[in-house]
């Protein structure tokens, strides 16, 4: 079974970044995968700061990591950028570690103007670090999201365009696993 991280990059308890990971992860939990989800600001922030790979709490977040045919990287949108939290876990990061993976950039946020923190900022750190195949990334605007008590609700043209993306996601994870698996048999 394929398996699916999101990993949401927001400081805020009630976040929209958040329930948009999650409603990424319920629909592919829905179409077969096994997910999970790393919440950044759960993770203590002192090992996170200082790059303690070694703090039980962010080894376990790795291990997550590394498992993971598919990554869904959610990030709200700061100053047309994406979260220093995302920033600090990534820069943890092994070279490759998302060698052989599938990736899914998401941010959120209250202007247009901020579109292009996703391609600018993120996309290229993200190919640093070694991915399968990084997949069209997707804005959402603050205006496109409802939140309700338990959930979050796409504007019905932002819940189309998120569904052709996860679509075009699920594949890429999909080849991605059975890549890694030719690899391994080799």
């Amino acid at each position: 079974m394929p398996t699916v991280v999101a990993i949401s990059g927001s400081p805020s308890e009630l976040s929209k970044t958040n329930r948009v990971a999650e409603h990424v992860l319920a629909a592919l939990a829905g179409d077969g995968a096994e997910v999970a989800h790393i919440r950044l600001r759960d993770l203590p922030a002192v090992p996170l700061l200082h790059g303690d790979s070694g703090h039980p709490a962010i080894a376990s977040a790795l291990a997550t990591l590394e498992k993971a045919d598919g990554v869904v990287l959610a990030t709200p949108t700061y100053k047309a950028a994406y979260s220093g939290l995302l920033k600090a876990f990534l820069d943890l990061l092994p070279q490759f570690a998302l060698s052989g993976k599938a990736v899914l950039p998401l941010a959120t946020g209250g202007s247009v103007a901020h579109v292009l923190a996703l391609d600018y900022g993120l996309r290229p750190v993200l190919q640093s670090l070694a991915p399968r195949h990084v997949v069209q990334s997707y804005f959402l605007l603050d205006s496109q999201l409802t939140l309700t008590e338990d959930a979050v609700v796409l504007e019905p043209d932002a819940a189309r365009t998120l569904k052709d993306i996860l679509d075009d996601f699920a594949d890429a994870f999909r080849v991605a696993r059975r890549a890694t698996a030719v690899a391994r048999s080799s």
